[in-house]
């Protein structure tokens, strides 16, 4: 169960290596989370992101996922659930694709589509589910500003961001009143940590832009997303964009008439 302050004391990651879901794990150990669940593909990477959380002083194992076995979903994160009750689950899991290959490739294309929507949709609603039936939890899911309208330079990414977006909203308004709490969270473009300022490195989480957005505040890092997330859950909120002053931004763009948006450097 959360603590008085809305901290959950288990965390599930489905995409355990997202640097956004450590960052956010790292927070949450420092305000007395206590097991966490590493959901990925096995690999060192997610090896070595248990091994660094339990030196902060958590419990935490790793579980084989793969967004693309969706036929798996129910039976793996059911023994997730079966063990104990998850007061949050992240959803983090995504790829970008690379845009000029996959208008070349439609299985490239589909890929990114099965990944971030339909896998997303498998895992969401199984874990929905568990957390409805234990009665409580956070369902946070990773968006990307991407979806807000789509983009010349990232409309595959984008389209498959805008319906998760779309069936995330859906579900926060089905389990209304449940217990079950279903924030979405869009960031701009994340910067990885080790890239430097203006660098213009993409992460996977949101390729937003490419040249103007890359010099400006509108860039996030997994940290401030992680910083977002973490104030959103204590305020129960429903939806959060990171930085905040994209939602004016993102507002303003919505309206702006095709032939003009096409000439936007966006």
């Amino acid at each position: 169960m959360k603590d008085a302050f809305g901290a959950p004391q288990s965390l599930l990651i489905l995409g355990g290596t997202s640097e956004i879901g450590l960052a956010t794990a790292r927070r949450l150990i420092a305000r007395r989370t206590r097991t966490v669940w590493l959901a990925g593909r096995p690999s060192p990477a997610l090896d070595s992101a248990a091994a660094e959380l339990r030196g902060r002083g958590a419990y935490v194992r790793t579980v084989d996922f793969d967004a693309l076995d969706t036929e798996a979903h129910e039976t793996g994160l059911g023994k997730i659930f079966a063990e104990g009750d998850i007061d949050m689950v992240l959803l983090a899991f995504g790829i970008p694709g690379d845009q000029e290959r996959d208008e070349e490739e439609p299985l490239s294309a589909v890929r990114v589509a099965q990944t971030n929507y339909t896998g997303a949709v498998s895992a969401g609603l199984v874990c929905a589910g568990a957390l409805q039936a234990q009665g409580h939890g956070s369902l946070v899911v990773l968006s990307s500003v991407a979806g807000e309208r789509a983009r010349r330079a990232d409309f595959i990414y984008g389209s498959s961001k805008a319906g998760l977006d779309a069936f995330a909203q859906g579900l926060g308004d089905a389990l209304y009143g449940t217990g079950v709490h279903v924030m979405v969270v869009r960031p701009g473009l994340v910067r990885p940590t080790d890239a430097p300022a203006g660098s213009g490195a993409a992460a996977a989480e949101a390729p937003l832009a490419t040249i103007p957005f890359t010099r400006t505040p509108l860039v996030t890092t997994p940290d401030a997303v992680a910083d977002a997330i973490v104030t959103g859950l204590r305020r129960r909120s429903e939806t959060v964009w990171v930085p905040g002053a994209l939602r004016a931004v993102m507002s303003a763009l919505r309206h702006v008439p095709r032939p003009l948006f096409r000439r936007l450097p966006v």
